[in-house]
């Protein structure tokens, strides 16, 4: 399990994005959320929309690996997928915040890399931000008037990127995801590979 968290604007959106496209090895981990849909999102694809009434249900049944609030929306990993697609073998990235990605290292901490990202500065962070134009000056202003707190669980992360340029950081991302999948625990049938490699007495 992959996680990218930032502050909003900081591009791990961006970069999940660049590395789904790259690497055929991950899937992405599908949020449900209580936010509207924007234009261009997809059902299933981007989110599981839904509303509060079954949002509740969903964490009352305990369908969530984590869940969270951010932005007076709400925002939840369903355990299913991601327990199919790791069953399968494949990675499963995670676009999720900080308080999400605690949750996950409390559930599954050794199959957890974290990874936040920084941006080069807080202008050019307000500069991505208004360059979407997907949201109101309001919400604008309270993404950056977050931003600050979000920061300040940088040490929590087993990474830590500068965001400066996009395909940087996507070869910086591609660079701990490739060291990650080579650690001895996460190498299924090494044991026995090894064994093999031995000469029997």
């Amino acid at each position: 399990m992959l996680v990218l968290s930032s502050p909003s604007g900081a591009g791990k959106t961006t970069l999940s994005r660049m590395l789904m496209e790259q690497d055929n090895g991950i899937v992405m981990s599908v949020s449900a959320t209580t936010r509207r849909r924007r234009p261009g999102e997809t059902e299933g694809t981007d989110y599981f929309f839904v509303d509060d009434g079954r949002f509740d249900q969903m964490v009352g049944d305990g369908e969530f690996l984590e869940h969270a609030t951010v932005f007076e929306h709400r925002y939840g990993t369903p355990a299913a997928p991601v327990r199919a697609a790791l069953a399968q073998g494949r990675d499963v990235l995670f676009d999720i915040d900080w308080q999400g990605a605690q949750q996950l290292k409390e559930v599954a901490r050794e199959d957890v890399a974290s990874i936040f990202i920084l941006p080069p500065s807080m202008d050019e962070l307000e500069r991505r931000l208004r360059a979407r134009a997907q949201d109101l000056e309001d919400i604008v202003l309270r993404r950056m008037a977050k931003a600050a707190d979000e920061m300040s669980h940088w040490a929590e992360y087993d990474y830590i990127l500068v965001n400066d340029e996009a395909d940087e950081s996507l070869n910086a991302v591609f660079t701990i995801l490739e060291a990650e999948r080579m650690k001895r625990p996460r190498q299924a049938g090494l044991a026995e590979f090894v064994m093999n490699l031995q000469p029997a007495d």
